[in-house]
């Protein structure tokens, strides 16, 4: 190879590619995609009282659910069979004019899903009145 004097060969051809814009780019559209999307919460809706609420004229019937462990309930002290049991006197409930408050007290230690259970058959059945009372509350 000769190279004459005065003349530079031809440099070499840039084979990368400048990612600066493209990075830029990706972030303002990132940026764009959190500031657009909807904040999500987890709320649950309940319907409180208002203040103009009356006080109820008699007093309500109250229900002690004990939920034992070993996935066992107790209705007012009396201990049930099984959960057919306690369907069978979550319905009863259910069915009266005016319904009875069902506070549930579940063992500390009672699973969960035994919880889950009984909650999920009184609003299964048309129970309108329960709560769970703590531990503290005994």
């Amino acid at each position: 190879m000769h190279i004459r004097a005065g003349t530079e060969p031809d440099p070499e051809p840039l084979v990368d590619i400048n990612t600066t814009p493209l990075v830029d780019v990706l972030l303002v559209l990132l940026v764009m995609l959190i500031i657009t999307i909807p904040i999500q919460l987890h709320a649950v809706d309940v319907e409180m009282p208002g203040k103009s609420a009356p006080p109820p004229l008699t007093p309500p019937v109250v229900v002690q659910l004990d939920v034992q462990p070993g996935g066992r309930y107790a209705w007012n002290g009396e201990a049930l069979a099984d959960r057919a049991a306690l369907e069978a006197k979550l319905r009863e409930a259910a069915q009266q004019a005016d319904q009875p408050e069902i506070h549930v007290h579940p063992h500390p230690q009672s699973k969960y899903d035994t919880v889950a259970a009984a909650l999920s058959s009184a609003q299964r059945l048309g129970v309108l009145k329960i709560g769970l009372v703590g531990g503290a509350a005994r």
